[in-house]
């Protein structure tokens, strides 16, 4: 059977779900509870718009090949327990 695989990349997953947790806690994500409360009542029409700089695209081509590299380890474990399961 292939639920090995599919146990090993839920268990992963959520191995590094918690590792990310874990430092947003120690790096004080959650501590301003109050301004966090009120950030969607904010009126963000009086600020001017940002600029997209080299950082933000470098980020957003970062992001986009993290996203291909997840889906394609998902396409990789799948075709591998496909094809091995007998």
């Amino acid at each position: 059977m292939y639920y090995p695989y599919f146990i090993a990349y839920i268990s992963i997953g959520l191995i590094i779900s918690l590792a990310v947790f874990y430092w947003a806690i120690r790096a004080g994500q959650f501590t301003d509870q109050q301004r966090a409360r009120f950030l969607p009542l904010q009126d963000d029409e009086d600020q001017p718009p940002t600029q997209t700089t080299r950082m933000n695209r470098i980020e957003t081509y970062g992001l986009f090949i993290l996203a291909t590299l997840g889906l394609g380890a998902t396409a990789t474990v799948l075709a591998y327990a496909l094809y091995f399961s007998k």
